[in-house]
């Protein structure tokens, strides 16, 4: 699952591919808003992306796109 973060001042948005569900995705996410504590979430490659709540600007959940070749028209 592709799931996209911003954050305050951050020129990038954060992009992992999690290995949960959406619904575990959404549940994390209004779990750390909704404490004003961290969002924490885990990669495909096991490694953690730990956020201030109070500093994501949205979360984008969603099936990774795949990859094209070639021009697209």
């Amino acid at each position: 699952m592709e799931v996209k973060i911003g954050v305050q001042h951050a020129t990038r948005e954060i992009v992992i591919d999690s290995t949960e569900d959406a619904a575990a995705v959404e549940k994390a996410v209004a779990d750390a808003l909704s404490s004003g504590g961290l969002l924490t979430l885990v990669d495909s490659r096991q490694r953690r992306v730990i956020i201030p709540a109070d500093r994501l600007t949205f979360v984008e959940i969603g099936n990774p796109s795949a990859g094209h070749v070639g021009f697209r028209s």
